[in-house]
């Protein structure tokens, strides 16, 4: 006999009893994953559980990318370039994930998100700890933004390790070192808990790098892939700039800021200033 038309029958190998065995949703805690999202709009408003997919799931591909990021700045102070390589790859698809996002946000209307903002309270995306933590481990630095986690000892104390530590364009820069290349000394022993600024004599070495990639390959290949990063994560500010001032114009932010004005004021932080700054010099 042979299938029922329009009818995928089940093959006798198929696992069916999980009485004892692990399912799916045993592996991924799905119990607890799925009763994660807890409207609180009362009556309950239809929009408010995109909201908190939207926001939960990003907390989860950021966990991801904190992972990755503390990976490939291991690999980068053990001086094992090609796999921290692999790693900022991933990072890059993480953040084309992130970014992609924003579309499914932007359906939410400026009176469908009136309806659900009362319930966010003082809530905000800048109380996002491994938000943080990605601009910490990329190297916007600000001590400041440690005190806004005094109530989450965890997330502080987090936070606080990672301001003190090198960032991963710092462990890069301790590797060009090692590898002979010139790198100023006074990057290679400063204060961590500052953000790097632009430094002249670093731009020379990577005009060095970009003047003669074959002879450079592997620095010349992570310089890009950081490139590609940085790029990705203003394209990702950008995105959600445009979507909050889609959603709620000039308003004040829920967290207290000002909402759209200080979204446009991150789009002149950098993480790798000399990486863009030498392509003015290329072909000079």
């Amino acid at each position: 006999m042979g299938e029922t038309p329009n009818k995928r029958d089940l093959e006798d190998g198929i696992q069916q009893d999980f009485s004892r065995s692990m399912s799916y949703g045993d592996y991924l805690r799905l119990d607890v994953l799925l009763s994660a999202q807890q409207p609180l709009s009362d009556p309950q408003q239809h929009d408010e559980l995109l909201f908190i997919v939207q926001h939960q799931t990003s907390e989860l591909w950021l966990k991801l990318m904190i992972h990755e990021l503390r990976s490939a700045r291991a690999l980068l102070r053990s001086d094992d370039l090609s796999p921290a390589l692999k790693r900022m790859a991933r990072i890059k698809h993480i953040q084309h994930t992130l970014t992609d996002q924003w579309s499914v946000l932007a359906t939410l209307t400026p009176s469908e998100y009136a309806e659900i903002r009362p319930f966010l309270a003082t809530s905000s995306g800048f109380q996002s700890a491994q938000y943080r933590e990605v601009e910490f481990l990329l190297g916007n630095k600000n001590a400041d933004m440690v005190a806004v986690f005094s109530h989450d000892e965890a997330a502080r104390a987090s936070l606080e390790e990672l301001l003190h530590e090198p960032s991963l364009y710092d462990e890069f820069l301790a590797h060009l070192g090692r590898q002979g290349y010139a790198v100023p000394q006074r990057l290679l022993d400063r204060d961590w808990s500052q953000p790097h600024t632009s430094d002249p004599d670093l731009v020379d070495v990577f005009a060095g790098v970009y003047s003669a990639p074959a002879e450079h390959w592997g620095v010349y290949e992570t310089c890009e892939e950081l490139v590609d990063i940085e790029d990705s994560f203003q394209q990702w500010r950008f995105r959600h700039l445009q979507v909050v001032q889609r959603v709620i114009g000039h308003k004040v932010g829920t967290g207290g800021s000002s909402g759209v004005d200080f979204l446009r004021r991150a789009l002149s932080l950098t993480f790798f200033p000399e990486l863009y700054e030498v392509r003015t010099r290329i072909g000079q």
